[in-house]
């Protein structure tokens, strides 16, 4: 079993030849929007997960993943060549779920911001429900404060300046 910091190496040299195979040895017009965005390999060396992204609609998406499907042999064989292991990782294809999950991000924080522009919007028109000024004025607080000022320094005196 291999250490899990070559078999991210590997992993990355395994995605790196794969999108050169993509762009310079298969000549299929379906990959011609493919980008290839991570490759994660099994701690024995033996499956290869790559994934990928695709720059188009659903129809895109699916004539990519036949296409890839078919060229997955001669990906492989590329692999084999250029990384000199013991045993050629299979090579699985898995349409990466990141750019959608960001674009249904930007869409909910779109939704949040109009929902609060919209509160601020209804704030800036309100009035206070009772009293302005509901709290206490600032000639009680002071006298609270010095009373409470004394009750603690009576305290300490009776305690012999000891604290607990």
């Amino acid at each position: 079993m291999a250490d899990s910091a070559r078999a991210r190496r590997l992993a990355k040299r395994i995605a790196q030849i794969v999108a050169s195979g993509l762009e310079h040895e298969v000549k299929d017009p379906r990959l011609a929007m493919v980008t290839i965005t991570d490759a994660r390999l099994t701690a024995d060396l033996r499956d290869a997960t790559v994934y990928y992204t695709v720059f188009g609609d659903d129809t895109d998406e699916s004539a990519t993943a036949a296409a890839l499907h078919s060229a997955t042999g001669v990906l492989r064989s590329r692999v084999g060549q250029q990384t000199g292991v013991r045993f050629t990782p299979t090579l699985t294809f898995v349409a990466d779920s990141i750019p959608g999950d960001a674009r249904r991000l930007d869409e909910v924080l779109a939704q949040a911001k109009e929902a609060d522009a919209e509160v601020a919007r209804l704030a800036s028109a309100a009035s206070p429900a009772g009293d302005v000024d509901p709290y206490r004025s600032s000639e009680a607080e002071t006298v609270d404060d010095a009373g409470a000022a004394a009750a603690t320094r009576e305290d300490e005196q009776d305690s012999g300046g000891r604290q607990d």
